[in-house]
């Protein structure tokens, strides 16, 4: 219950995200505002590692494989394309867009890619995936 509550509070932190960050947007450019979101996270998760944590910080270089280290890279990619997606469709429709995140995470599932366990194919989250698609069709629907 505790891992569903969390994950809840990801999808809601990262839709206000995505309009504080479209809206900062608006006074500069996407890349100042880029820069900005990834210095405050910085700055942010320094403070909770210095107040909480003191593991080794450089310990993050012995993961392998080492494309894995690219997690901020595809932070800043992920951070442009929602500031982009809220301003062009407005906060909800771009939201709505989560399916393909949820079929992304399903296929590396699937494959067993980057290190996660092989799941087994079920019909019931193929018809989850569909029926997620189909809610965006409505919600989309005039």
């Amino acid at each position: 219950m505790v891992g569903f509550l969390i994950a809840v509070l990801s999808g809601v932190l990262m839709s206000v995200q995505g309009i504080f960050n479209t809206q900062v947007t608006k006074a500069s450019s996407i890349w100042s505002a880029n820069v900005f979101v990834q210095a405050t996270a910085l700055l942010s998760c320094l403070a909770v590692w210095l107040a909480a944590d003191r593991s080794n910080l450089f310990a993050v270089f012995r993961s392998e494989p080492k494309y894995l280290l690219l997690g901020g890279v595809l932070g800043a990619g992920i951070t442009w394309t929602v500031i982009k997606a809220m301003a062009m469709l407005g906060p909800a429709r771009a939201v709505l867009f989560i399916v393909a995140q949820i079929a992304a995470a399903y296929l590396v599932e699937l494959f067993g890619l980057f290190g996660v366990e092989k799941a087994a194919w079920e019909w019931r989250k193929a018809i989850g995936l569909a029926v997620a698609a189909v809610g965006i069709a409505v919600f989309q629907w005039k």
